[in-house]
């Protein structure tokens, strides 16, 4: 197989064992993920990176959660309306995930195409893990996942976090102040304890999945100078 692959192209890496039918397709493009809490900044430096790579003469694919066709609309209905279990939640965002890398990620991925991903299966695996579900399944779960190139986490502390909440929305979200846990009946506590959880789960999950951790807590301008530039980096050695 490595004999007949046109230049550049490789065979793509899983974190378990994948999609079986697709495990030896040659594949030329690159896979950025993007990952922080919301308020981080990092769906603003997605469309920063998306555009530097456009203006570079590179094509570019964005992705992210609930944006499968097959299932997204789901998520969406099941989150206002559906009082659904958290493991049940987290098997429907993993169907999501492995819909699109099937059908959307991979294809791209083989024509040559830059895929940027705002935020992956880590997310996930960090949102599951502070509401009771076991690192060892969800690793096993999300064993279809393609490995990226490159995986980002901008961290910021959950202070400004908090202000920059406020400061965009007036208000917190149910599930990102980690209401549904009951861990305080103070929003502002139960929103400060669940950041630090989700927090210390992506510490516990950098070096095994090769994370590159941004300060977060930085400016839009220094986060997406010091990003971009790890990026070009990156794709100039290849």
């Amino acid at each position: 197989m490595a004999a007949e692959m046109q230049a550049g192209s490789r065979c793509m890496n899983f974190y378990g064992d994948g999609i079986a039918y697709l495990r030896d397709l040659p594949v030329r493009g690159r896979f950025i993920v993007i990952e922080g809490p919301d308020g981080s900044g990092r769906s603003t430096q997605v469309e920063a990176l998306t555009s530097r790579l456009e203006s570079d003469g590179h094509a570019v694919l964005n992705t992210g959660l609930k944006r499968s066709e097959l299932v997204a609309k789901g998520i969406l209905r099941a989150k206002q309306s559906t009082p659904l279990g958290n493991k049940t939640m987290t098997l429907m965002y993993a169907a999501d995930l492995a819909d699109q890398i099937e059908h959307k990620i991979i294809p791209a991925l083989e024509a040559g195409t830059i895929v940027v991903a705002d935020r992956y299966i880590f997310t996930l695996m960090a949102r599951s893990a502070v509401r009771g579900l076991g690192r060892k399944w969800l690793s096993s779960l999300f064993g279809f996942a393609l490995v990226p190139d490159m995986v980002f986490y901008l961290d910021v502390t959950p202070s400004e976090l908090f202000y920059r909440a406020f400061q965009k929305y007036s208000a917190l979200d149910y599930y990102e102040s980690g209401a549904d846990m009951g861990v305080s009946g103070d929003l502002y506590e139960s929103f400060i304890i669940y950041q630090k959880r989700i927090a210390t789960q992506f510490r516990q999950m950098e070096k095994s999945y090769s994370m590159i951790r941004i300060d977060g807590n930085k400016t839009i301008e220094e986060v997406g100078a010091e990003l971009q530039e790890k990026v070009g980096t990156f794709l100039g050695a290849l």
